[in-house]
């Protein structure tokens, strides 16, 4: 059974002007997701800047967002390092905080081998009883998960139920649906390429967009898995333009942004990611005030 079909959020982590967790501003966020049809939220992905969060801050922010959504829909931790160990000791914790699957992102810097990358992802899921999603986005790790090897591990390891795909490269992800039958689901980790990957047997995003335009996230994944390929289309192409500002800077720089905009008190950054630059506020504004986001004045 997949961990969620639809549409579920990177959700970003709010932060006051000292840098410190906005808890306050992190209920609002989770409560602005669910109104608004996400169909699940992961906490600490990229999104999330867990790069720059200690292992104490990672830890109470997982809890706090499994406390405040109580089940209402499924909450996914990244877990991912490029210390093996220390992605079995993170995805422990999160486990016994209850979330309800792990996102584990490829190691990064080290450049493993396909091998490698089986023994990685084998001797995590060992280490825990929750579902794991694999997370490929080579531009950012410099390691790419071959489709054979993500088949392998989907075979081998029966807690291994899924892929969130951020490698752009479609030959590679259509490879990977001939063979994934019902051993790997995946999901779209690229904003723009949401429909044509469920065009190829995929059941979902993990997306950047759902910070900003939940119900329009949610409502394109709806749509097509309906059989409303139109609509949801039409969805894919109307928010491509929004998209496109989201990636203009370094995700979550821009998106951050586009949350304080709209008044969601996002806060700012942690460095090294500094706050999205004016020519680039300018456009995102007015893509926001196009698509109805943002109001006219």
């Amino acid at each position: 059974m997949a961990v969620f079909t639809g549409a579920g959020v990177a959700l970003v982590t709010p932060f006051h002007s000292d840098k410190s967790v906005n808890y306050e501003a992190l209920e609002k966020l989770v409560e602005f997701q669910i109104a608004n049809g996400t169909d699940a939220i992961i906490v600490c992905g990229t999104t999330g800047e867990p790069a720059t969060m200690t292992m104490e801050e990672k830890v109470s922010v997982i809890s706090f967002v499994v406390e405040k959504v109580r089940h209402r829909i499924p909450v996914i931790a990244g877990t991912g390092a490029n210390n093996t160990e220390a992605v079995i000791e993170m995805s422990k914790k999160a486990q016994e905080l209850g979330v309800d699957a792990l996102l584990i992102v490829t190691p990064y810097y080290n450049k493993c081998t396909q091998n490698g990358l089986y023994e990685h992802y084998k001797a995590v899921a060992k280490a825990v009883s929750l579902p794991i999603i694999m997370y490929n986005v080579p531009s950012r790790t410099g390691c790419n998960i071959k489709p054979e090897t993500a088949m392998r591990l989907g075979k081998d390891v029966s807690n291994i139920v899924g892929i969130k795909e951020a490698s752009g490269d479609f030959s590679q992800i259509a490879d990977l649906a001939a063979m994934a039958g019902d051993y790997l689901d995946i999901y779209s980790g690229n904003d723009d390429q949401v429909v044509p990957i469920l065009s190829l047997g995929g059941i979902g995003v993990i997306s950047v967009l759902s910070n900003v335009a939940p119900r329009e996230t949610h409502d394109m994944v709806a749509s097509y898995l309906a059989g409303d390929t139109k609509k949801a289309t039409e969805l894919q192409l109307q928010y491509l333009p929004l998209v496109r500002e989201l990636f203009k800077e370094v995700n979550p720089i821009p998106a951050k942004w586009a949350l304080n905009l709209m008044g969601m008190e996002a806060g700012g950054l942690r460095l090294p990611l500094t706050e999205l630059e004016e020519a680039h506020k300018e456009s995102m504004k007015k893509v926001m005030t196009e698509l109805g986001l943002l109001s006219e004045g």
